[in-house]
């Protein structure tokens, strides 16, 4: 089976990890637009961040034999600084049409300050003006609370739930998602978050409709494997192959496709991989490193 990680951050993420990931099954993946770890304190850093999703990391998977989109946004931590913000609401529009940006995101609530409030809804509307999906983040503290203001504001903003994916749930958010039509992502972190055997507790309860796994993998303690672990998991576990297939695959595909930017067809033929290729005078390899041309040479160790 082909799996999509549809929120992970492969700026972070080594080479190892892609050739992993391909060996695992994962045909593309989505990278939200996210901080740091540290604040940036300039928005050509944002800018530059921003340039680097929709050029070199995508060159960079694709030397890897996977189909890398990304979402733009600002996130909800660095929302805080407003003149900073200002600025870099003021650059999104250059961004958001790129040729593999699938949604205005991840946006949302951190600690659900009047800062992130004014944030999230410029970019609400800013996702209305382009007509794509929106990926929303829930914040990690007050979630359940921080999870249906989220929605609340975007349906006050008139979008059609059925274009937006709501993040990092669990099972205390859950059903209030599914309730209001939205999409519900969950993010599968090693001992926190959301395990691989709740995840399947939860398909088992709720079914695969409108629901999401993705991994979140970023510079911390995570797993870029995470998707086709809790699908062999669900495997295991006895839940059908058609829930396995939505929940790990076709859901993502669903929504981010309506961004008109992602095609089962941009991967299902299979696409050329070429090492000796380069971008801005720059190559995946390193030394006498040799080319290779054929993704069963790359995922081999």
């Amino acid at each position: 089976m082909n799996y999509i990680d549809p929120h992970i951050h492969m700026t972070s993420r080594t080479t190892d990890d892609y050739e992993a990931m391909r060996k695992a099954g994962i045909v593309a993946i989505i990278e939200p637009a996210f901080w740091l770890g540290q604040p940036r304190t300039e928005v050509g850093s944002f800018k530059d961040y921003f340039s680097s999703l929709v050029g070199w990391e995508q060159f960079r998977a694709s030397q890897f034999g996977i189909r890398h989109y990304c979402t733009i946004g600002l996130n909800s931590k660095e929302a805080n600084n407003v003149a900073l913000a200002e600025q870099v609401m003021e650059i999104l529009p250059l961004f958001v049409l790129k040729e593999n940006v699938v949604a205005v995101g991840e946006i949302g609530y951190d600690d659900q300050t009047p800062e992130e409030d004014r944030f999230f809804r410029e970019q609400l509307e800013l996702a209305k003006k382009v007509d794509l999906p929106v990926m929303v983040h829930t914040p990690h503290r007050d979630k359940k609370r921080g999870t249906i203001r989220s929605m609340e504001v975007i349906l006050e903003h008139g979008i059609d739930p059925s274009m937006v994916v709501i993040d990092h749930n669990n099972e205390e958010t859950v059903q209030d998602v599914l309730d209001r039509g939205f999409w519900a992502g969950f993010t599968i972190y090693p001992k926190t978050k959301m395990g691989n055997e709740r995840m399947v507790k939860i398909v088992e309860q709720y079914g695969s409709e409108r629901i999401i796994v993705d991994s979140s993998a970023d510079w911390g303690v995570s797993d870029p494997l995470a998707v086709p672990k809790t699908a062999n998991l669900m495997k295991i576990r006895g839940i059908a192959e058609e829930d396995i297939y939505k929940t790990c695959y076709r859901n993502a595909l669903d929504i981010y496709g309506k961004s008109g930017n992602m095609k089962e067809s941009d991967w299902a033929s299979g696409f050329e991989i070429d090492q000796s290729k380069l971008f801005d005078g720059n190559s995946v390899l390193r030394g006498q490193q040799p080319a290779q041309t054929d993704s069963k040479n790359i995922i081999e160790n």
